[in-house]
């Protein structure tokens, strides 16, 4: 190797391992195809290995899958030094230590962001030099970022069993069966598993982290029910309890403007609610400093508060502890 290669080497090289075509990369780096191929000839060449299949393209050799791992923490690295410098002077009675700066890109899933922006204004008003990026996305797809080093930090529920993600547990995440008003079991007290047979059951997707968590339960309770419709997104199944389709069983976050205005009733069910925990994720190698040192903690000191929920409407309500 004699050391040609360089940081657009490896960006480019990376993108065409990512989007699996050259073509593909070429449009995202808004390069010509054959510039493409150039620069990872040259990169093959340099490193004296094979990055690619000769006859699968697509595929990454041995050595490709290697230099894949290095290259997505070099652009992790380049990044979050990139990141580091987009702030504006601190006051000058303010002592470093005490003004994190910079971009905090957080990830979150669904039922998270119903209250995640209360948090990161509040985080905001302490350190008015962050700038804050959130993105929303399934729980695999943030994981599968944190692990690619696309991403520095995360809250989802589940503590991740990957070895090399670490989790803080900050808060429960309280789920409730949710009815139209007009339901007859709303309003019974103490509703037994048993009754709900008798109803219509709207569920989330296959895969949803929702609906793996209500499958478990009723695995445990050895209890099938009669599954009406199926839906992708919390929004649609809100408007389909609401309109009388059925009930559901959903996030207390994902449904608390419709529970304090009285449009959706929470069921009084025996064993209920559910918990599972809000968890802080990063990832084990990457030493947190700066601004997300101090989201984390902010997290950890401050979540709980700002996740609190109402689990019934306003005239019987109680907040979670």
């Amino acid at each position: 190797m004699d050391g040609l290669w360089n940081l657009r080497h490896v960006r480019v090289f990376e993108a065409v391992a990512r989007l699996g075509s050259f073509t593909k990369a070429a449009e995202d780096l808004q390069m010509t195809q054959p510039a493409v191929s150039r620069v990872v000839r040259q990169l093959e060449e340099d490193l004296q290995v094979m990055l690619f299949d000769p006859h699968r393209r697509k595929q990454l050799t041995e050595a490709g899958a290697v230099l894949l791992q290095h290259a997505r923490l070099i652009h992790a690295q380049v990044q979050a030094a990139s990141d580091a410098f987009v702030w504006r002077d601190k006051p000058a009675h303010v002592p470093a230590t005490q003004w994190p700066r910079g971009l905090l890109h957080l990830a979150v899933v669904s039922p998270a962001h119903y209250f995640v922006p209360r948090m990161l204004k509040a985080f905001h008003a302490q350190f008015p030099e962050v700038l804050l990026k959130l993105t929303v996305a399934r729980r695999s797809e943030i994981l599968e970022m944190l692990l690619n080093h696309r991403l520095d930090i995360a809250i989802t529920g589940y503590p991740p069993s990957d070895a090399e993600l670490e989790a803080v547990h900050f808060a429960r995440h309280p789920h409730v069966m949710v009815a139209p008003v007009a339901h007859p079991l709303v309003g019974r007290q103490q509703v037994v598993w048993d009754a709900l047979q008798h109803s219509d059951v709207i569920f989330r997707e296959r895969g949803s982290a929702t609906r793996i968590f209500f499958e478990q339960i009723l695995q445990a309770k050895n209890m099938p029910l009669r599954k009406s419709l199926e839906m992708s997104t919390n929004e649609a199944v809100k408007q389909a309890v609401m309109h009388g389709m059925g009930i559901s069983f959903l996030s207390a976050h994902v449904c608390q403007t419709e529970i304090k205005s009285g449009l959706m009733a929470v069921l009084d069910m025996v064993d209920m609610p559910k918990y599972i925990d809000w968890c802080f994720i990063h990832r084990r190698d990457s030493v947190l400093s700066g601004v997300h040192l101090a989201f984390k903690q902010f997290v950890v000191n401050e979540g709980a508060r700002y996740s609190e929920c109402v689990l019934a409407p306003m005239s019987q309500s109680f907040v979670a502890n």
